[in-house]
């Protein structure tokens, strides 16, 4: 079978690299790689080299033999973080979106964008359709205030120095200085608000999911039509707080 037009066999051959480590078989010098892929010694030493400046692979200064580096451990806990989220959040979503009618969806910080990892719809025929996988500015929706709130103060100045936020509506802010005070709001009373800031006519609640040692990893959000929401908007905003508390004990979290 013929390889798709998009694979790129470095990028392959990499990833084959990567595959021939395991608990048993830690680490491999640059022949014994070749051997077992069937590449040449200077293909394979440019592969492991590259490896190693990304820090997937780091070189043993014993031997030379290379194992895999730290990199591949971040990227491990990562998957691993994302299961656990996965299995702590689902629970406390159905029951927040059987309670409000409306379409819950968590997200994760990426940078100044928020990227919506799990979703529920809400039942009604007019509602949000929002996609998992969906990226959008984090200083224009709820899930990403809360988030943004939440940085240490060094990371948060690093998002925001020479941000040139854009103005989704008219509502939507873009004073750096007016967004830090609301999101030292957002941190004092545990939630965050959007109303007509990403879309006009849309408002959304998002509380922060805190991880075992407490740091928050995702936030959990209920968005909708306003003029539905806007009446019980207490209502809600208490159903996704307690949510939120529920999935971040499901993740080990514990208040002392």
């Amino acid at each position: 079978m013929s390889d798709g037009p998009q694979v790129l066999s470095s990028v392959r051959n990499a990833a084959r690299v990567l595959k021939q480590f395991s608990s048993r078989e830690r680490e491999f010098g640059v022949s014994e790689l070749a051997r077992r892929l069937d590449l040449g010694k200077s293909t394979v030493h440019r592969l492991v080299t590259t490896l190693t400046s990304e820090h997937l692979l780091e070189q043993n200064p014993d031997n030379g033999k290379y194992r895999l580096g730290l990199a591949v451990y971040d990227l491990g806990a990562a998957v691993a973080t994302h299961l656990d989220l996965h299995e702590a959040v689902v629970p406390p979503m159905e029951r927040l979106r059987n309670t409000t009618g409306e379409t819950v969806q968590v997200a994760v910080l990426d940078g100044r964008e928020v990227v919506y990892v799990e979703r529920l719809d809400s039942p009604h025929t007019l509602r949000l359709f929002l996609d998992v996988g969906r990226r959008n500015w984090a200083h224009s929706t709820a899930t990403g205030k809360c988030l943004l709130a939440h940085l240490p103060q060094t990371e948060l100045d690093r998002v925001l120095d020479g941000w040139q936020m854009e103005q989704a509506t008219p509502h939507t802010t873009t004073d750096p200085k007016r967004l830090r005070k609301e999101l030292g709001a957002i941190r004092r009373r545990g939630y965050a608000q959007n109303l007509n800031e990403s879309e006009v006519g849309v408002l959304s609640v998002a509380a922060p999911i805190r991880g075992a040692i407490g740091g928050v990893v995702a936030a959990m959000s209920v968005a909708g039509p306003a003029a539905r929401m806007d009446p019980v908007l207490d209502r809600i905003t208490t159903g996704v707080v307690e949510a939120a508390a529920i999935a971040s004990r499901r993740l080990g979290y514990s208040r002392h």
